[in-house]
């Protein structure tokens, strides 16, 4: 196999309050652990950074430009919209001899060996190859159009801030409870046949895609899942960043093997 490793890295981390790449994550910078987690695999012969459009790529490249260069990192500008259109923009720069793509959230730190073991093994006989959780919450359907207030503050706090602007809880009405069964969480890095991947997007079907097996699934291929691992994860928060050092210092998730 000869992959290519795009991460999209264009986000505006709005959900997180300020850049979280940039974070500190074990000495290094969120992003960096990200791209160490592959940088050190044999099948992977490029990794493509796509960062922000626009007048943020400057300030990106300043960011991260030396470190990334060390590990032979390629950065390119991303998308101004949404996920999709940075890999569509990141594909154009896979290498010719590139077998397979393999897409991976740059917010995705503690990417484990063993775990990439399962999906590259996948992904030399299968053409679309991606790592899901077994769901074994309950899972619930919101109404989110009919939320109650709750009050969370006492009278003090609304006499001093006035009614309107003290704080409130939101309670949603549960619409119904969502059969678990046959149900994964998906992760990433996703696998697919370089090919398969570049048609997908040439055939518009990227258009709202929250993940790149959903364009495959659109354009009529097949994706097969494969264990993934709960230590996997997604920093979106604040509190995610936390998580992701406990991990890493218990040796675990990208810190396995090093």
């Amino acid at each position: 196999m000869n992959v290519t490793v795009i991460l999209p890295a264009a986000g505006s981390s709005a959900r997180f309050g300020r850049d979280k790449l940039s974070c500190d994550l074990g000495g290094r910078p969120l992003l960096v652990r990200t791209v160490e987690a592959f940088s050190r695999r044999p099948e992977v012969q490029q990794i493509i950074v796509a960062g922000p459009p626009g007048d943020g790529f400057e300030s990106f490249t300043d960011r991260f430009g030396p470190v990334l260069g060390f590990h032979g990192v390629l950065v390119v500008p991303g998308g101004k919209r949404d996920r999709w259109e940075t890999v569509s923009l990141a594909l154009a720069e896979v290498a010719s001899e590139a077998t397979h793509v393999a897409v991976h959230d740059a917010a995705r730190p503690c990417v484990a060996d063993d775990m990439l073991d399962r999906v590259f093994e996948a992904a030399a006989s299968l053409d679309a190859v991606i790592p899901g959780v077994v769901i074994s919450s309950t899972i619930k359907e919101i109404d989110e159009q009919g939320a109650s207030n709750v009050a969370e503050a006492d009278l003090l706090v609304d006499s001093i801030l006035g009614e309107e602007t003290a704080p409130r809880l939101e309670a949603h009405p549960v619409l119904r409870t969502v059969p678990r069964d046959g149900l994964v969480l998906a992760q990433t890095p996703q696998v697919f046949a370089r090919q398969l991947l570049m048609d997908a997007y040439a055939g518009g079907c990227s258009e709202g895609a929250t993940d790149d097996a959903s364009v495959v699934e659109r354009f009529g291929a097949s994706v097969h899942v494969v264990p993934g691992d709960p230590t996997n994860v997604k920093v979106t928060r604040p509190e995610d960043l936390r998580l992701a050092e406990l991990i890493l210092r218990a040796g675990t998730g990208a810190a396995r093997g090093r």
